[in-house]
């Protein structure tokens, strides 16, 4: 896909992210853009992580005449975000906490161009089972959840921790392929590299 020309400016050096636009048959640029990812007072989880895709979108479209991607997602516990873990500590507490019971992974997506900015945020619940606490410290032995928001990947060695999952898959990988696919057809970026009509 490298060799294809780009379609599509990524804001976001996630290698899932540019897997996933992959599978869409959308070849990408990427152009990661730093935002300030501080919540504000009083914002909702849901309204928190689409400000930070539109936010990278137009940051993006900046730097590029492309249509621009921007996406963020939150894991959410009884309406707390869960960040990135600073540590083996924290990754523990995040995954303790998350142990034996189900969750909200938001995953928003914006795309800025000609139509303007366009975007959606995308709710899934996720279930884990419980996890001993020597699993989990062998989990950060890995190094897997370090940079992860919730302190996990699903689609790597921790998809043996998810009992359940309702919604979307690919948005708690990190982008929501349904909502995004028909935004950058909206925008007039041709998925499949224009084979489809």
């Amino acid at each position: 896909m490298s060799h294809a020309e780009a379609v599509l400016c990524l804001a976001s050096a996630s290698p899932r992210r540019r897997e996933l636009l992959a599978a869409l048959g959308v070849p990408v640029r990427v152009r990661p853009c730093d935002v300030d990812e501080t919540p504000r007072s009083d914002e909702a989880p849901d309204a928190y992580v689409l400000r930070l895709a539109r936010d990278k979108a137009r940051a993006a479209a900046k730097l590029s005449t492309l249509p621009t991607l921007g996406s963020d997602t939150a894991v959410v516990l009884d309406d707390a975000v869960l960040g990135k873990p600073r540590d083996a500590e924290h990754a523990a507490a995040m995954l303790a906490a998350l142990a034996g019971r189900e969750h909200r992974v938001l995953t928003a997506v914006a795309v800025d161009g000609p139509e303007g900015m366009l975007s959606a945020c995308v709710a899934t619940r996720v279930a884990l089972r419980e996890i001993a606490p020597e699993e989990i410290a062998a989990y950060w032995r890995t190094g897997e959840p370090a940079g992860k928001a919730g302190g996990y990947a699903i689609q790597g060695l921790a998809s043996a921790f998810v009992s359940e999952i309702h919604g979307s898959y690919s948005a708690v990988v990190g982008l929501p392929l349904y909502e995004t696919a028909a935004m950058l057809r909206r925008q007039g970026v041709a998925l499949w590299h224009g084979a489809l009509p």
